[in-house]
């Protein structure tokens, strides 16, 4: 069982990774959805709002905090407890660090930085529109169960 400073880390895990899995479901669920119906011009600008907004100390502290909280926990898995109880936290990384972070960084950051170059009311924007609510959408139902994944195995190290 973990205890000690680790069971703190772990329980800090479990609130990080849990709450990005919120946001990132919110979005997959309703958000998304709510801009998809949009006139394409106003979808665009809408989105790109949001991304602007996200990129704030309140979210990115979150997100990126949970993704060093999680290097953590796997540093400590492989490196302080070689014996015991470590596989949820190798699990609970390996699904944050890949899964959510990686998958950001990687899918859909680049996304969002093709619909920040184009102008809303373009014909371009109109085209790629609903390519970019396909594939964003499709990449951010894999962040949300990425980071739920590292939540639950988080928890389950705790037993």
């Amino acid at each position: 069982m973990i205890d000690g400073p680790y069971f703190v880390l772990t329980v800090a895990g479990v609130l990080g990774t849990g709450l990005v899995a919120g946001v990132f479901g919110a979005f997959s669920t309703f958000v998304m959805r709510g801009l998809a119906a949009l006139p394409p011009a106003r979808g665009v600008a809408a989105m790109r709002a949001v991304n602007v907004a996200a990129v704030r100390p309140a979210f990115m502290l979150l997100f990126l905090g949970s993704a060093v909280l999680c290097a953590v926990l796997t540093v400590v898995a492989f490196a302080l407890r070689p014996d015991g109880g470590t596989a949820g936290l190798l699990v609970g990384g390996a699904l944050y660090l890949l899964g959510s972070f990686g998958v950001t960084v990687m899918a859909n950051v680049p996304r969002n930085g093709v619909l920040a170059g184009l102008a809303p009311d373009a014909p371009e924007a109109s085209a790629y529109w609903p390519v970019y609510v396909r594939q964003w959408t499709m990449w951010n139902h894999v962040r949300t169960l990425a980071s739920a994944g590292a939540a639950v195995a988080y928890l389950l190290a705790l037993t």
